[in-house]
C-alpha cells in the first residue's frame, strides 16, 4: 500500500497552493449542482426513475442491445461489436484505413481513452485531434484528463497561455480565458475542415429507436461529423437505454449534475449515417458483462459519466485526478477499475473517507460508498492489504469490543497528545501529522458529559 494512489497523490498534495486551488473549483461545481437539485421539486424521483431504468435494461441487456442493433441497421448504420479494448482499436483501425483516412477529429469520449485509441491510431500513421477544448489541452501537454467533465481542471489558466504561445503561437504572457479561447478556436477550425473523418463518443443509446446522442457544450461532435464521410461512434454497452421516452430522465439530470447547468447546450441526435456517408456504431464490453455478474457492484454499470461524485469526493479534490492512474479516477473510478483489476488497483478503494457524500449526489443512486467498503474487504481476502494496515485494524478492532479498554485508551490518548513534545508527535512515526494538525483535546470528554447530562439511561 506504500504504492499507488498515496505516492501518487503525495506530489499534488505537497503543492498546497494548487491543491486548495482545485478543491475549491470542484466545490464550486458542487455547490452549483446543488442549487439546480434544489430549484426541481421532483429531482429525487428522477434520480428514483433513472436508477430504475438503468436496472430494468440490465436485467434485460441482450435483448435490448439486439434490438439497438436491428434499429440502427434500418436506419443504415453499421453496428460493430468488440469484446476487448484491442478489439475496438481493431476495429476503428479497419475502419479509417478502409476510407484512407489520415486526419480524424474527435469529440470527448472517455470510451476511446479507456481504449488508448489515440496512441494506437498513431502507430498507423493516423493523427486524432482532440476537439473539446479540455481534452485539447491536455492531448497538447501529453497527458491524460484528470477529470471525465473537466478534463483539465488540474490545469491553471497561466499554464494554458504558456503552453499555447509554445504551440499555437499566442502573445507571450497571455491569460486572457476568451482570447485562449479564440486561438483554439482557430486552430481547430482547421484540423475541422481537413479531417477525413469523424469520432465521438456516446452519451445515451436508445433501443427502440437505434439512435445515439452525444452531449456537448462546445458543438465540436457536431461541427466534427457535420464535413467528413466517415462517423465512428464508440461506446459502452452500459450506455444504453430502452425508449426514447426514457431519455428526458437523464436530460435533466446529467447536465444537472455535470456542471450545474439545467441542460448541456448541445444534445445532439444521430440515427442516420448522412447523405452519402457511413455511421458505425463500435459496442465495447471489456468486462462489462463480468462486472454486471456482480450483485453488489454491478450498479457501477448504472454510471453516466457525470463527474458529480468527483467534484464532491474530499479526497479526489485534494489529491487531483491523475493520482488514480486510471481513465475514470474518483470514487466511481475506485469501483470500476478495482472490480476489473483488483491487483493493479487495489489502492484505490482506501482512497476514500467513506462519508457517503458521493452516494447523495450521484443522479442514478449508485451506493458508491456501500460498494468501495465491498471492494476493501475483497482486497483484503485477496491478500492485498499491507500488513501494517491489517496490524492496526487488528488492534482496533481488539479495543473497539472491550468498552474498559476503549475508556483507558481514550484516557491515556488525552495525556499522550497533550504531553507528547511536538518533535516527537509530528516525526516520520506519525505518517498522519505530515499534512494535519492534532487537534486540541478538551478537558472532558463526551462520556463525563453525557453522564452528567443525559441521565441513567443505558
Amino acid at each position: 500500500m506504500g504504492t499507488g494512489h498515496p505516492a501518487a497523490a503525495r506530489a499534488f498534495v505537497d503543492n498546497r497552493e494548487r491543491a486548495h486551488w482545485h478543491d475549491t473549483a470542484l466545490w464550486f461545481v458542487r455547490e452549483k449542482r446543488d442549487k439546480q437539485a434544489a430549484s426541481l421539486p421532483e429531482w429525487e424521483t428522477l434520480r428514483e426513475t433513472a436508477s430504475a431504468i438503468k436496472l430494468h435494461t440490465q436485467t434485460q441487456l441482450a435483448e435490448y442491445l439486439l434490438e439497438f442493433e436491428s434499429e440502427a441497421a434500418a436506419n443504415g448504420c453499421v453496428v460493430h461489436w468488440a469484446e476487448t479494448t484491442s478489439e475496438l482499436n481493431k476495429i476503428v483501425t479497419e475502419l479509417l484505413q478502409s476510407v484512407n483516412a489520415k486526419d480524424v477529429v474527435k469529440s470527448k469520449s472517455m470510451l476511446t481513452e479507456e481504449c488508448h485509441l489515440n496512441e494506437h491510431l498513431a502507430k498507423h500513421g493516423i493523427d486524432v485531434v482532440d476537439t473539446d477544448l479540455g481534452e485539447r489541452i491536455v492531448q497538447m501537454r501529453k497527458e491524460r484528463p484528470s477529470h471525465i467533465v473537466l478534463p483539465a481542471i488540474h490545469t491553471k489558466k497561466e499554464e494554458v497561455g504558456e503552453l499555447f504561445h509554445d504551440q499555437l503561437g499566442t502573445e507571450k504572457g497571455a491569460t486572457d480565458p476568451q482570447y485562449l479561447t479564440e486561438a483554439a478556436r482557430q486552430h481547430l477550425r482547421e484540423k475541422f475542415l481537413n479531417a477525413d473523418a469523424a469520432i465521438t463518443g456516446v452519451n445515451f443509446a436508445i433501443a427502440e429507436t437505434g439512435g445515439i446522442v452525444v452531449c456537448t457544450n462546445e458543438g465540436n461532435a457536431d461541427i466534427g461529423v457535420s464535413l467528413p464521410q466517415m462517423h465512428i461512434a464508440c461506446m459502452g454497452m452500459e450506455k444504453l437505454i430502452p425508449k426514447l421516452s426514457d431519455l428526458s430522465v437523464f436530460t435533466r439530470l446529467l447536465a444537472r449534475s455535470a456542471t450545474g447547468q439545467s441542460i448541456t447546450t448541445y444534445t445532439s441526435h444521430f440515427h442516420k449515417p448522412r447523405r452519402g456517408g457511413e455511421l458505425h456504431i463500435v459496442i465495447l464490453n471489456n468486462g462489462r458483462t463480468e462486472l454486471r455478474a456482480e450483485p453488489e457492484i454491478r450498479e457501477a454499470l448504472h454510471c453516466i459519466r457525470c463527474g458529480a461524485c468527483m467534484n464532491t469526493c474530499p479526497v479526489y479534490r485534494r489529491s487531483g485526478g491523475h493520482s488514480y492512474n486510471t481513465t475514470v479516477p474518483g470514487p466511481i473510478g475506485s469501483v470500476l477499475n478495482p472490480a476489473m483489476d483488483p491487483k493493479e488497483h487495489n489502492s484505490l478503494p482506501f482512497a476514500c473517507s467513506l462519508c457517503g457524500s458521493c452516494s447523495d449526489v450521484c443522479p442514478v443512486q449508485i451506493p458508491l460508498h456501500h460498494q468501495l467498503l465491498t471492494i476493501r474487504h475483497s482486497v483484503k481476502e485477496a491478500g492485498g492489504l499491507a500488513r501494517s494496515k491489517r496490524l492496526a485494524m487488528r488492534l482496533a478492532a481488539m479495543v473497539f469490543k472491550r468498552p474498559w479498554l476503549y475508556k483507558l485508551s481514550a484516557g491515556l490518548g488525552k495525556f499522550a497528545v497533550r504531553l507528547t513534545p511536538r518533535f516527537i508527535k509530528y516525526s516520520r512515526l506519525n505518517v498522519w501529522g505530515k499534512g494535519r494538525e492534532m487537534p486540541p483535546t478538551p478537558r472532558g470528554s463526551f462520556r463525563k458529559w453525557y453522564q452528567k447530562n443525559g441521565g441513567n439511561r443505558d
